[in-house]
């Protein structure tokens, strides 16, 4: 999320951008997935993340409206993990819990999608849209230290083990 890229794109001043997202956080249309930085290398993307509550609002706004773009389109991982993301939140917010949510990128490329806060522990969670799943979609895992065990969200029929300390998982099944 670049506040200066979006009021220069739009025309409007980058205080207004971050007034009318504030509102759009608020209803529940959008959600800002922060950077998780905690006594970490201070080489991390600070920047948060946006994603829309709603993927058909998304793929609406964008003009991809049918599911074969959706599925086969060049953004449709982006729509995957999109859609991950929001109803994990959903989940949590339906069962009553303030989810305390991430994602990490370094300048060195380490990337993991979703870090789950819950007492005290991180749970990290890549989402990749494949149904082959394999060890090397989980490889950011190991450079973070003190992580718990992880997961693969993926379009996977069952459950399968990718190393001593993660699976893939369906979506069917979070």
């Amino acid at each position: 999320l670049n506040f200066a890229d979006i009021s220069r794109d739009v025309g409007i001043a980058p205080n207004t951008a971050k007034a009318w997202l504030a509102i759009l956080e608020t209803s529940g249309i959008v959600y800002l997935l922060r950077p998780y930085f905690k006594n970490i290398t201070k080489r991390v993307v600070k920047k948060p993340k946006i994603f829309f509550a709603d993927t058909g609002l998304c793929a609406y706004l964008t003009g991809w409206e049918t599911p074969q773009t959706l599925s086969m389109g060049a953004m449709s991982g982006s729509f995957f993990e999109t859609f991950v993301i929001t109803e994990i939140i959903k989940s949590y917010r339906h069962n009553g819990l303030d989810p305390s949510f991430y994602y990490y990128r370094d300048q060195a490329g380490v990337e993991i999608d979703l870090l789950i806060e819950r007492n005290g522990e991180l749970y990290p969670v890549e989402i990749k849209k494949t149904s082959n799943p394999s060890k090397n979609d989980v490889a950011a895992f190991s450079k973070i230290p003190n992580l718990s065990y992880g997961s693969l969200v993926c379009l996977t029929d069952r459950p399968r083990p990718l190393t001593d300390a993660a699976c893939g998982i369906s979506v069917w099944d979070m």
